[in-house]
């Protein structure tokens, strides 16, 4: 019996050591990676948005999305001193994203059921979220957290080769990336600026709201479950921007 619990007490402590040892290595992980740069980042971002652009139909240059896409944004080149590109994905889904390389994705359901203020605005939203760095902070938590952070860990804290799974993993954590209420209420903001400073009225900014506010509860759209469900004062952050506008006394359109 004593040499059973002397070796019971040698595999318990053991067994504490290797949980320490494996705290210590997590710890470690954790500080490489916490140690990427800016670049760093946006290289891990360009990749997992070129993954993207491989797996979806990209809008060709010449088609009717492209055109309209080119048109509203001409002269629209960089956000906080970072170049934007802009492309199309010709898919089902209602979506559009910005990532912190600078790449703006904007999905073909989108424009269907947009004017160009409305789909303007949105587009200067999620823009936002990289003017204010949102995109940056949840893209470096998924960098800590998410399925690759062990691969980058190994590497020091430079760019690991990652398996295609991984980079579908960060891709996805790109085109679902849900804010705060603040950092939305941030992008709104910027959003209803960007289309003052574009010569556009910012109630495209407040319609595009109404418009994907009553498609909520449809299921129809996980970009509409990204900008609302998790935020229930959706009437309020429009009533919030409609004030402004007319504190601003810029009317409304008629539909």
């Amino acid at each position: 019996m004593a040499v059973a619990s002397l070796a019971l007490l040698g595999a318990t402590e053991a067994s504490a050591q290797l949980k320490l040892g494996k705290a210590i290595n997590a710890g470690m992980k954790g500080v490489q990676a916490l140690s990427l740069s800016d670049k760093q980042m946006a290289d891990y971002a360009r990749e997992s948005v070129q993954w993207m652009d491989t797996h979806n139909k990209v809008s060709d240059p010449d088609s009717e999305y492209t055109k309209r896409l080119n048109r509203l944004t001409e002269g629209i080149t960089e956000v906080d001193g970072m170049p934007l590109n802009f492309k199309v994905y010709e898919v089902i889904d209602v979506n559009a994203f910005a990532c912190p390389d600078g790449s703006v994705r904007v999905f073909s359901s989108l424009m269907d059921i947009m004017s160009d203020d409305e789909l303007l605005g949105i587009i200067g939203h999620e823009i936002g979220h990289v003017a204010k760095h949102h995109s940056k902070k949840q893209f470096k938590q998924e960098l800590l957290t998410g399925a690759v952070k062990d691969a980058i860990s190994a590497t020091g804290g430079t760019i690991a080769a990652l398996t295609d799974s991984q980079l579908g993993s960060l891709a996805q954590s790109l085109a679902g990336a849900k804010y705060s209420q603040k950092q939305e209420k941030e992008a709104d903001d910027y959003g209803y600026d960007f289309l003052v400073a574009n010569g556009r009225n910012p109630w495209g900014m407040i319609m595009s709201f109404e418009k994907l506010q009553s498609m909520e509860g449809a299921g129809s759209s996980s970009y509409i479950q990204k900008m609302f469900s998790s935020h229930p004062e959706t009437k309020e952050r429009i009533e919030r921007l409609t004030k402004r506008a007319n504190k601003d006394g810029i009317q409304r359109p008629t539909e």
